[in-house]
């Protein structure tokens, strides 16, 4: 209790706004069906996740980066739950550039109408979190000037330290809350969030995929003005193009849709499964074709990694589910959960259900992976982050595809990818990678020998498999929904003892 008291002293005023957008959305019921109690009202219904969506665009980046998060976790939260939470956007209004100047000056050393031949002071977009200005350096090339909002580093702070508190207190309080790791969640939020405020982070990204694609004509990473880049400013090429939402726009530029969809498909791939390195939102506003039949990948803040043992399983489990091997594909599933005691009966089970409804045909890979989702939520099994963002991207970047090319295989691509995925393994650079993290599994597994021996010891034992609820999947969709936004309505229960006491 001292402990929240301190956290809800310190930021008194936030808490006081999450209390009002809570009260606003009608949440307060849902705060009491989770065991909490923040006065009366509220209402229940069909159009809790809507509400609950638009109370975290209410309440403001952090929580709309949470919101996103939990919008790759379709093996914690129901198909509703997630169709709603993609419609997150980052969208705000514009700023009066006025406000943003006192910024600009002290991150550039001087005015930008000095440090630019030309600046613009009209933007060209507004996200919650910057703001992009177009402008041109004294040599003539047209660059993108992407300002951080004022003010905006305290504000998403503070709610990080209420996220970090509050997700304590639930696995406290919760054992089945435990089970969803709410803390490692807000960690994995603390760090997208302190990444993306820091644009420096961004330059270093768009400088490794360049590197990673140094070899590849078709691929367009915009050039990073770094004596003009700090901590609030990034300053890079202008790119101009069109993004790839439907075959007609494509066309009309001279550019062709079955080639662009080729080439997206073998980048994402690349990234992915040879580079370890991907664009973690592949969505078309973050890419645009230009003509030559080219693609420049923007807006990389947010960058997802793969170490080479994971390239190795995802590219086993493709092929464990297109050969029909339910086995093999159980002993995958286990490898990846996150949760140590499950009964290798509920891999074996998920396993055959995926077999059965994709193995030996065309993958479409969308349905797929929804199999996947429902599959760990019936059998209450916990992917690990890195693999969902896998798994998102791969899903976002299927969308566009079909977007500009209705009937484009992505499992097709997947399989043309096999060569390039088998001159990867070749590079020695490689191999050194794979070994250092051997080793490092090895360590981690020798640390963790006394809870691998007592699983062991359990499953000679034949300890009987725990009973199963009458309806699992409702019941883990209920507790999902449940607790997804119990991470920022229950940071109303920090605020009782403060604001309402």
């Amino acid at each position: 209790m001292l402990g929240t008291m301190r956290v809800a002293a310190r930021d008194r005023g936030r808490l006081a706004e999450i209390v009002g957008v809570v009260s606003r959305f009608g949440l307060q019921l849902l705060l009491r069906r989770i065991g909490l109690s923040l006065g009366d009202g509220g209402t229940d219904g069909d159009d809790l996740p809507r509400r609950a969506r638009q109370a975290m665009e209410a309440l403001g980046p952090t929580f709309v980066k949470l919101g996103q998060i939990l919008a790759t976790r379709g093996d914690l939260l129901p198909p509703a739950w997630i169709a709603e939470l993609e419609m997150l956007h980052s969208q705000a209004p514009t700023l009066p550039f006025d406000r943003l100047r006192p910024a600009v000056e002290a991150a550039l050393g001087e005015a930008p109408e000095t440090a630019f031949a030309s600046f613009d002071t009209e933007p060209l977009a507004a996200a919650s979190i910057a703001q992009v200005h177009r402008a041109t350096l004294p040599d003539g090339r047209a660059v993108a000037v992407k300002i951080r909002r004022p003010d905006i580093r305290p504000r998403m702070e503070a709610d990080l330290r209420l996220l970090v508190h509050f997700a304590g207190l639930i696995e406290g309080a919760s054992a089945e809350a435990r089970r969803w790791a709410p803390s490692a969640l807000v960690r994995h939020l603390a760090e997208a969030v302190l990444a993306e405020l820091d644009f420096t982070h961004e330059g270093r990204n768009a400088d490794r995929l360049r590197e990673d694609f140094a070899g590849h004509p078709g691929v367009v990473i915009p050039a990073i003005h770094w004596e003009l880049t700090s901590e609030t400013l990034l300053v890079m090429d202008f790119v101009s193009g069109v993004p790839p939402r439907d075959a007609a726009s494509l066309v009309a530029q001279g550019i062709d849709p079955a080639a662009i969809a080729d080439l997206g498909a073998d980048v994402v791939l690349d990234m992915i499964l040879v580079n370890g390195r991907f664009h973690a939102d592949p969505h078309p506003g973050n890419l645009l074709c230009l003509p030559g039949n080219r693609i420049a990948l923007l807006d990389l803040g947010m960058i997802g990694h793969v170490s080479p043992l994971r390239r190795e399983e995802f590219v086993d489990f493709v092929r464990a589910i297109a050969g029909g091997d339910a086995a093999s594909l159980a002993a995958i599933l286990r490898r990846w959960s996150v949760v140590d005691d499950i009964p290798a009966a509920a891999f074996r089970r998920a396993a055959d259900r995926l077999v059965e409804r994709h193995g030996g045909t065309r993958i479409v890979l969308k349905a797929m992976i929804a199999d996947i989702f429902a599959l760990m939520r019936e059998e209450r099994l916990v992917l690990p982050p890195d693999l969902v963002l896998i798994f998102k991207a791969l899903v976002t970047i299927d969308g566009v595809l079909s977007a500009i090319e209705p009937d484009y295989d992505l499992s097709a691509a997947i399989a043309r990818a096999g060569a390039r995925i088998a001159i990867a393994r070749l590079d020695p650079d490689r191999w050194t990678g794979t070994v250092r993290e051997l080793l490092w599994e090895l360590g981690r597994a020798g640390d963790d020998a006394p809870r691998l021996l007592r699983a062991a010891l359990r499953r000679l034992d034949g300890e009987a498999e725990p009973a199963r609820p009458a309806d699992p999947s409702a019941a883990i969709a209920a507790a999902g929904g449940r607790i997804a936004i119990a991470l920022f309505l229950g940071l109303a229960l920090i605020a009782g003892a403060v604001l309402l006491g």
